[in-house]
């Protein structure tokens, strides 16, 4: 197929968008495969992610044609330990696709991960352009975290931790740390930072091991009420909000 660069269209939908919307894959991935020269529109390949779709265009990935998701899927999970949020694994191991089964067989992309150990809340959906604006730093969306500690936490390393922290990926400072009385091992952390095994790495660079980690909230959605290993759709209001805390700066 002849590759060009041709003039943008002003009209219709981005292409990275229509690839994302496909549930082929999220956006981000999708401009690198039209940057690599794996898309066609109407037998010709289109370098330019910008490029906008027209109604009556064909589009093709690799050579099989892509069609626009007719219905989006939102759901909260709340991952039990063991389980990893990868589509598959070379060891074997439960994913969290294991868990979730929906009706049609759509493809569903985690929004950001949880480790193996990791509890909690996840966020699923076959929304790609919504999953990747969640995940991304720009937006800094809320996440909280239910910590049981080695040891107890001690009061000047809450007051470093609130302050902020270095870790070798740069400074990252929690919101807000919540310490309990009578579970001095315990402990929730709100964080905004997206960096991976963040909260892990904080606590093990002041000598805390993190015997137990769940992530009780994500963007404002919760794991209250929803067993380990259970999973829900998201209410129609739950996935406006989650929209709102997206929209800006867009």
């Amino acid at each position: 197929m002849e590759q060009v660069h041709s003039p943008v269209p002003t009209t219709g939908i981005v292409l990275s968008k229509y690839l994302s919307n496909s549930g082929l894959c999220a956006r981000r991935k999708a401009e690198e495969l039209i940057k690599k020269g794996a898309v066609a529109v109407n037998g010709t390949v289109i370098t330019q992610w910008a490029y906008r779709v027209q109604d009556n265009d064909t589009i093709t990935c690799h050579g099989k044609a892509l069609n626009p998701q007719k219905e989006y899927i939102y759901i909260a999970l709340n991952k039990p330990t063991e389980v990893i949020t990868s589509a598959a694994d070379d060891e074997g191991r439960k994913t969290v696709h294991d868990l979730v089964k929906v009706r049609g067989g759509a493809r569903l992309f985690s929004v950001g991960r949880l480790d193996c150990m990791t509890t909690g809340l996840l966020l699923l959906t076959n929304d790609g352009e919504l999953a990747q604006a969640l995940a991304h730093p720009r937006f800094g969306v809320e996440k909280r975290y239910h910590i049981t500690l080695s040891i107890p936490l001690r009061d000047f390393h809450k007051r470093m931790l609130t302050t902020g922290a270095g870790l070798p990926e740069g400074m990252v400072k929690p919101d807000k740390i919540i310490t309990f009385e009578r579970r001095p091992r315990e402990c929730i952390v709100c964080i905004h930072s997206g960096q991976n095994r963040v909260v892990r790495k904080l606590f093990h660079s002041l000598g805390y091991a993190v015997h137990k980690l769940n992530r009780i909230s994500y963007a404002g959605i919760s794991t209250r009420g929803l067993p380990k290993g259970a999973w829900r759709k998201l209410t129609d209001e739950e996935v406006r909000m989650l929209k709102r805390k997206t929209s800006h700066n867009t």
